[in-house]
């Protein structure tokens, strides 16, 4: 790897880092939030969906015109104005002005997964693409195992706003590592042919006309209802449920995110030299038994909720690292931003409805806990398990 493909991935994982801790930060800060504005379950999930609704609709809209711009600007717009957005959360004075905020850099995130996606698949090959992931997601592991920590002791100690003012703080910084070190990034430019941008709608055309694509996509929308359908409920329910104390809460994500810092490149690794497939099978099983775990937790010592949560960690983030090598493979350069656009669209949809609709079957019981999360977690498991078979008929345009 040269040294100019090494800082490139490190400017894209310090914009992951910002990216995913604003996201990451509400669902920690769920019993707060709750208790700060007094929420049902269903308010709470209406506050985490609207960020991945407008996020979809966005991504969607723009994967239009996604591969007629070189890579480096439509990163530069989204970033900055889903950093205005996250400054906006933490100036947000009523419930109704956070839920404007959240749809305002719901509407800018969900450009930027795309394009980062789009970037690493660019500059590098199908062959080294797991790796090269893994080490930009290794933004998950630092957000979980220092953002968010940080994240909650700012909003216990001073107040719910400070997180995201800091997040906003340190977007402004990652602007000028973007300006300063992401190339241009416009090859698919140079290999489109002539008159190829001149109907907006063909990205849409050439999926319908692609079952290979439309699997991928379908693989997407699987593991997003299995998977964010029981995220947003952790926190509340080891509180409510388990009897986890709401300060400690922040040590579960620095458990699963310190293991997943070391297992995710070693998983990179092993699925390009031993297949994406395999690899993603093994973690979709394998994540099966922390779900089951999670959704059917009694009270239980801090010691077992915490290797509970390190196994759900390292089998989540090993199943999405090859998913995300796989889904990038379908498609051309020429249309990959397009495709990565809507991909990530379907992605931020799913999340918002899984999220949802785990809301409307979750209830508060008359003592504060939350009754019937061990349904979701079933569901949860049989969309995965589906997830599996799906995967099977995903294959690589080189392979095509």
């Amino acid at each position: 790897m040269t040294r100019a493909e090494k800082l490139l991935l490190f400017v894209l994982s310090c914009l992951n880092f910002t990216h995913i801790m604003d996201f990451m930060i509400m669902m920690p800060m769920g019993p707060q939030l709750m208790r700060f504005f007094s929420l049902s379950p269903q308010q709470f999930s209406f506050i985490v969906s609207a960020y991945s609704l407008s996020a979809g609709i966005s991504g969607f809209l723009f994967s239009f015109w996604a591969d007629r711009f070189p890579r480096k600007y439509i990163l530069l717009v989204a970033y900055s104005g889903f950093v205005i957005g996250t400054i906006g959360c933490g100036l947000a004075p009523t419930f109704t002005m956070l839920v404007v905020a959240r749809t305002v850099a719901g509407m800018f995130g969900g450009v930027i997964g795309a394009q980062v996606l789009s970037i690493v698949s660019d500059k590098f090959s199908y062959e080294r693409r797991a790796q090269a992931m893994s080490i930009v997601m290794t933004a998950f592991s630092v957000a979980s195992v220092i953002g968010v920590p940080v994240g909650l002791y700012l909003a216990t100690t001073f107040t719910w706003h400070a997180p995201f003012l800091v997040v906003g703080a340190m977007g402004l910084g990652v602007i000028l590592l973007i300006i300063k070190f992401v190339p241009r990034l416009d090859e698919h430019l140079e290999q489109m042919p002539e008159g190829g941008h001149r109907n907006p709608f063909a990205v849409v055309t050439n999926i319908l006309q692609n079952p290979n694509q439309l699997r991928a996509l379908w693989l997407t929308s699987t593991i997003m209802l299995g998977h964010f359908s029981i995220i947003p409920f952790i926190s509340p329910s080891l509180v409510q449920n388990v009897g986890f104390g709401e300060k400690d809460l922040y040590l579960i994500y620095a458990v699963g995110g310190a293991l997943t810092i070391f297992s995710a490149p070693v998983v990179g690794k092993i699925a390009d030299q031993r297949g994406k497939l395999p690899v993603f099978i093994v973690f979709a099983i394998l994540s099966l038994l922390p779900i089951y775990l999670i959704t059917n937790m009694p009270p239980s010592s801090m010691t077992y909720v915490l290797f509970v949560a390190g196994l759900f960690f390292i089998f989540s983030n090993g199943r999405l690292i090859p998913t995300q090598a796989m889904t990038s493979s379908v498609v051309s350069p020429q249309q990959r931003g397009g495709f990565m656009s809507i991909n990530q669209s379907l992605q931020l949809l799913m999340q918002s409805v899984a999220t949802y609709g785990a809301g409307l079957i979750i209830q508060k019981g008359p003592q504060g806990q939350l009754l019937h999360y061990p349904t979701v977690g079933f569901l949860a498991m049989a969309f995965i398990f589906a997830s599996i078979f799906i995967a099977r008929t995903v294959k690589p345009i080189e392979a095509l």
